[in-house]
């Protein structure tokens, strides 16, 4: 290492994370670093040079050691929203297999809008020994390589050929992850020769930095025309997405519901924004909602999106809004707030709801449309009393999802993904405390439960100590990907894992089953390429893996489980088995669309294909 008043020799590596460990965050009033460190497999592509680099800020950004490639992705997202977006981590990985077993992982950072840093091993950039190993070759494009296919799944994509090249592409990549309408994972290429070549960088480079979140105000004619139409409501709603809580405007939400009295909707991204006690609160809508929101959704004639995308799941593929209804959107990103013909107000959710309560100061909605409101959450709240009760039939999801929710402690995190639990959670959970529920459905990515949930506790580490990390998870997803359990045993980092067995992917097997066709290869005693199907020992498996383990047979046993659990220092797995027909939330659906065929030999098939399709005329046509 060669020094200069002005300049320092440093290895391509070197001077990415020398970078890196000197970027700070100011947030709740204190500066951290804005990278938390970071998870990596080493391999040929990453390991001697980036390794190198690595070994010596071993403090400042600690690496953990990762068992799957993947699941470190979904570490790192789940550890970015934890922290809302104010720091991220990075993944590294060899080149070839390593580095696309990250593809999956980018795209859920992507539909999430997450930040997540990418360092990955790539071929040589001087070819001299090509073919390398795992190097996949196009014979007329050379300069073409796996790396490439980040580009579809990252907000930000760049192929290092020279050192002085990062002192432009840290800075972007940084910018494109504290971005709010731009925010998802970057992706970097370190060609394994270029890792290791010199340059001298400016010392000025490697300066402390500290970065704040941009906050875009929107446009005055914006506000007062939101303002005017939001005035004119007889029956407004708002629906409160994810990015109420990235932007910090919880409290601004609630403030303006309460100052005119408007009743709110949660998306699923937008779960825990308001205490499930809050009279304005009339709970979860769509696919995966309540009555009580979807009732007033089809009955409101203004609707005030703040921080959603709008996804499906949220309207009822269109169908859930009377066809008259107009939409006001809050959004950073201008994709997002002109969807559907949405009166667009491009701006931070803290910054605009602010702004248009002080234009709509004489505004107040009518007492009746709220008392109607606050009537269906009441209903809405008895269906899930009941629906949640111990020894209400079978042992079902929301059962354990009730039992859980009962003896958790307020500020103990909740995560769910893929098949039928993101559902029940969404459905079922009563929130104690503000911004403590994820439910991963942006991607709906199987696998992200236990490794999210990794990433989660380090986060939550760091910020609450004292709470838990609760992982809900499916025998589906937990056979997909249950490595980390072992991770966080190695790392001292606490999960409470609630495994929750129904002998396959029910949820699908119940779409299967509603759309008219017989069950076929998804419960394991429908897959005729199984003779003797039998049930994974749950408890063993996680026990191996060093987790304290049990199986439970009644929701009362399961809450006894649990308060062990919460008394343990270590990782606490409890298996419990559910039915795979019987105990799912039968309220609170709206339509969804999905594709049907449109003839077939089964009039089952046929038949089902025309209901699904009756509700088609509700759908609302937009962009």
């Amino acid at each position: 290492m060669k020094t200069s008043e002005q300049t320092i020799r440093l290895t391509t590596a070197q001077a990415i994370v020398r970078y890196l460990a000197n970027q700070y965050i100011a947030t709740n009033g204190q500066e951290v670093r804005l990278c938390g460190g970071g998870f990596g497999i080493f391999g040929h592509g990453n390991v001697t040079c980036l390794g190198e680099a690595l070994n010596n800020y071993k403090t400042e950004l600690p690496l953990y050691r990762g068992q799957n490639e993947q699941s470190m992705g979904f570490a790192a997202a789940a550890y970015a929203k934890q922290h809302l977006r104010q720091r991220f981590m990075f993944c590294t990985a060899s080149a070839g297999p390593g580095t696309t077993n990250l593809l999956t992982s980018a795209a859920l950072a992507h539909a999430n809008r997450l930040p997540m840093l990418m360092l990955c091993g790539d071929t040589f950039l001087t070819r001299l020994p090509d073919p390398v190993l795992q190097q996949l070759e196009h014979f007329g494009n050379p300069t073409l390589g796996v790396n490439d296919a980040f580009k579809a799944v990252t907000r930000y994509w760049d192929r290092i050929t020279h050192p002085a090249q990062v002192i432009q592409s840290l800075p972007n990549a940084l910018a494109t992850l504290l971005d709010p309408a731009d925010c998802g994972p970057a992706f970097i290429g370190l060609p394994q020769d270029v890792q290791g070549w010199v340059y001298d960088f400016p010392q000025s480079f490697f300066a402390k930095k500290v970065h704040r979140v941009r906050r875009i105000s929107p446009d005055e004619l914006e506000i007062q025309e939101a303002a005017e139409l939001l005035k004119s409501a007889k029956c407004p709603m708002i629906i409160a997405g994810g990015g109420v809580q990235y932007s910090g405007a919880v409290a601004e939400l609630t403030s303006f519901a309460e100052q005119f009295d408007i009743p709110v909707v949660e998306t699923i991204a937008g779960r825990a924004n308001m205490l499930a006690t809050h009279p304005l609160n009339i709970g979860p809508i769509g696919v995966t909602g309540s009555n009580s929101a979807n009732a007033i959704a089809e009955k409101a004639d203004v609707i005030l999106a703040v921080g959603t995308r709008l996804q499906d799941f949220t309207t009822g593929s269109w169908t859930a809004f009377a066809p008259s209804a107009r939409f006001i959107s809050i959004n950073a990103a201008r994709h997002d707030a002109g969807k559907h013909q949405s009166l667009p107000v491009v701006g931070d959710a803290k910054v605009s709801l602010s702004q248009l309560l002080t234009q709509c100061n004489d505004y107040k909605t009518p007492e009746s449309w709220t008392k109607l409101s606050q009537e269906e959450r009441k209903n809405w709240n008895a269906y899930v009393q009941k629906n949640v009760e111990p020894d209400n039939g079978s042992n079902s999801y929301a059962q354990a999802i009730g039992t859980i929710n009962a003896l958790c402690d307020p500020r103990d995190r909740v995560i769910a993904a893929a098949g039928g639990l993101p559902a029940e959670v969404a459905a079922n959970w009563r929130t104690l405390s503000t911004g403590t529920v994820d439910i991963e459905f942006g991607f709906s990515c199987m696998g992200y439960e236990i490794a999210g949930g990794w990433g989660a506790r380090i986060a939550q580490a760091e910020s609450e100590p004292d709470a838990d990390t609760i992982v809900f998870v499916g025998d589906g997803s937990y056979l997909l990907m249950n490595s980390d359990i072992y991770s966080s045993v190695l790392s001292q980092k606490k999960m409470i894992i609630i495994t929750l067995d129904n002998g396959g992917f029910a949820v699908i097997n119940k779409l299967q089953n509603n759309t008219g066709n017989e069950s076929f290869n998804n419960l394991l005693s429908d897959c005729p390429t199984i003779q003797n199907p039998f049930a994974v020992d749950f408890e063993a498996h996680a026990a191996s893996m060093g987790a304290i383990a049990e199986t439970v047979e009644t929701t009362k046993e399961l809450g006894e489980a649990f308060a062990r659990a919460k008394a343990s220092d270590k990782t606490y797995v409890i298996c419990m088995k559910v039915d795979a027909y019987e105990g799912w939330t039968k309220e609170g659906h709206t339509w969804w669309e999905v594709g049907t065929p449109h003839i077939s030999d089964d009039p089952n098939v046929t038949k089902a294909h025309k209901e699904w399709e009756s509700s088609r005329d509700k759908q609302r046509r937009g962009v």
